[in-house]
């Protein structure tokens, strides 16, 4: 009993909810437990490596390395462990999450199927699934290289029905050239009163030609206007001596292509309401231009695939026309 007594003594020193109907293990117990706190508190640092953060991480840590050891993969997130798992989602097709017209004109083309360009062409017209009169694109994914300078396809080619889109063309060139450009359809003709309007980032035209004495001036609007493809550019025949000729080209239906970084040359090479028979004789004039600027230093395939698509219409594989 007199060891009891002391127990109790000390248990009271700790303040601690012990008393006589205790026994002695219990009571021994819980002095061990608080003498144990208590030296953990006097050890613990505001900060640094014995804060109680840095302590109550390291635990953690070592109680991971055991799971770890032992081969212990369970969650020990009460609540994700309660969750219920629900089933997986689904999860819709492509074609699925299509409009109902986009798939109801989708049906009438063949998957896997790869059709010539008049079958295509008459595909085309028959599965646009817009009300306005849509444009038809070609798109052609090249074996080249972009990045470089020989294989950067660029060019320009005169579509014989035109591209069914309304150009505006405007002119920057000397005075002396000022009348022959309006008698050619230019929308907009100017110099100086043409700068102001570039000043103002007024940019009411779709092509720009410019003669090769004035190009110096367009330098310090090359950020405005490059990025919009609106820059004068030899290779595509914006930069001319005759700017009549360039102006008449340009309504007629001259348009330039360039391959993106994906290696894929896009074109659009009319309207739906041209018909097959016109829409292909553009098509032509566009893939004979295309076969001309194959770089003589490729040795893969110039063509990978090809294909025909309306605005917002599905695609149509084509047989590769150009070698």
């Amino acid at each position: 009993m007199a060891k009891k007594a002391e127990l109790l003594e000390k248990a009271a020193e700790l303040k601690l909810e012990v008393s006589e109907k205790n026994t002695i293990a219990e009571i021994e117990e819980a002095i061990a437990t608080a003498e144990k706190h208590e030296v953990k508190e006097a050890t613990v640092a505001k900060a640094g490596k014995r804060s109680e953060k840095s302590l109550r991480e390291a635990e953690e840590k070592a109680e991971k390395e055991a799971r770890k050891v032992a081969g212990d993969t369970s969650s020990q997130d009460e609540e994700e462990v309660a969750r219920k798992k629900g089933p997986a989602p689904k999860v819709r097709s492509r074609l699925e999450r299509r409009s109902k017209s986009y798939r109801k004109v989708a049906e009438q083309i063949e998957a896997n199927k790869v059709y010539t360009l008049a079958e295509a062409l008459e595909l085309a017209t028959k599965t646009s699934p817009v009300k306005f009169d849509a444009s038809v694109e070609v798109h052609v994914r090249l074996g080249v290289d972009p990045r470089q300078a020989d294989q950067n396809i660029r060019s320009t080619v005169t579509l014989p029905n035109g591209s069914g889109k309304t150009i505006r063309v405007a002119v920057f060139a000397p005075e002396s050239d000022h009348a022959a450009a309006t008698k050619a359809g230019a929308d907009v003709v100017g110099d100086e009163t043409f700068i102001k309007q570039l000043d103002k980032e007024e940019l009411n035209f779709d092509v720009l030609i410019a003669t090769p004495q004035y190009m110096p001036k367009l330098g310090k609007y090359a950020r405005l206007l490059g990025p919009r493809g609106l820059m004068p550019n030899p290779k595509s025949g914006t930069v001319a001596t005759d700017v009549a000729k360039a102006v008449t080209e340009a309504k007629a239906g001259k348009v330039e292509y360039r391959v993106d970084k994906q290696a894929i040359v896009h074109l659009s090479i009319g309207k739906v309401s041209f018909g097959a028979d016109k829409l292909a004789q553009n098509a032509k004039a566009f893939f004979d231009s295309l076969q001309s600027q194959k770089p003589s230093s490729l040795k893969s395939a110039y063509v990978k695939s090809t294909s025909i698509s309306t605005t917002m219409g599905p695609g149509i594989k084509l047989e590769n026309i150009v070698s």
